[in-house]
């Protein structure tokens, strides 16, 4: 009796072992949504391609906008996504945590540059020193997106108060905006591609490496307006813009600083297992960081956390991923 009741352990324990390991590496499969930024669009979608390529039974489903808008779609009108990047990591922080969100993981940088293409007015002329003057001729057509909405939208506007300041200039502010129709602002900054391209705007204010990526012709600006060097923040935040609040009527101040993108994993994510495998991709710095390299937007590596606490809230999955930093 005693000999059968130590077989009987012993093929239970060989049961345990040669299952856990098999549940453990089950791969994630279903559907995956994925709320993101326009500007990630590109980098996004190489992404998509190799995660699928690597989780074949998990459907990559993308909506890309503004980021503002995306936020709110989850927050607000209670849309369905398991994760959401942010272009301005702050949106995570002001519309989803900690309702809708726990963690908000800093992953890459960009900074803002005036786009143009070969058939735009003064091409041959337009310099990192000479664009305010340009701007503000009658006969250019130039834009930026909607900064209730989108992120690049509302550092264009800082990007102008910080020319006025850098360069001395009292009233360049406004004076700039004279010479642009509210026509000119969309809702999202990548609709402004194609208006260049087809000759329709001259000059649209864009993240860097969406002008790399779409091959468009770009003025370089200095660190102390581009919002592109974390160094001089203490610079940027002379900078502020009203947008519209989480509610109809109310507003908040967007103070100025350095470009910094977030990512998180909404709280009640459908397919929390595919969503963790592909944050840790992402996050990978041969991987999703990786890739926003190449494509001329430099990530975070590691990535950053901004308290030990926030860390801990992370799946176990992604905390090496992390570093904590402010």
């Amino acid at each position: 009796m005693e000999k059968s009741i130590r077989r009987t352990c012993f093929m239970l324990c060989l049961l345990l072992v040669m299952t856990v390991p098999m549940t453990a590496l089950a791969a994630p499969s279903g559907k995956l949504i994925i709320f993101h930024a326009g500007s990630l669009s590109v980098p996004f979608a190489a992404m998509e391609k190799a995660f699928e390529a690597k989780y074949p039974d998990v459907d990559v489903l993308r909506e890309a906008g503004g980021s503002t808008k995306m936020a709110r779609l989850i927050s607000e009108a209670g849309k369905t996504a398991d994760i959401m990047a942010s272009a301005d990591y702050t949106v995570i922080d002001k519309t989803l945590i900690p309702g809708n969100a726990a963690v908000n993981i800093r992953f890459a940088t960009n900074q803002l540059v005036l786009c143009y293409t070969e058939k735009s007015k003064y091409a041959d002329e337009i310099n990192a020193e000479n664009w305010p003057e340009i701007l503000q001729r009658k006969d250019v057509v130039w834009g930026h997106s909607e900064p209730n909405l989108d992120p690049c939208g509302y550092r264009s506007l800082m990007v102008l108060q910080l020319a006025e300041k850098f360069y001395n200039q009292p009233g360049l502010y406004e004076k700039l905006l004279a010479n642009r129709p509210e026509a000119n602002v969309r809702p999202k900054a990548v609709e402004l591609i194609t208006l260049l391209q087809n000759g329709d705007m001259d000059y649209a204010w864009e993240y860097r490496s969406v002008a790399v990526q779409h091959g468009l012709e770009f003025v370089s600006l200095d660190d102390h307006i581009n919002l592109g060097n974390y160094a001089l923040d203490d610079f940027y935040k002379q900078a502020t813009v009203q947008v519209t609040g989480k509610k109809p009527g109310t507003f908040m101040t967007r103070t100025g600083q350095s470009v910094t993108y977030g990512v998180t994993l909404i709280k009640d994510a459908p397919n929390k297992e595919a969503a963790e495998a592909f944050l840790a991709y992402l996050l990978d710095s041969e991987g999703g960081l990786k890739i926003l390299d190449e494509m001329g937007q430099p990530p975070f590596v590691p990535a950053r956390v901004p308290t030990a606490d926030m860390k801990s809230k992370l799946p176990a999955s992604l905390q090496a991923l992390v570093e904590v930093k402010e």
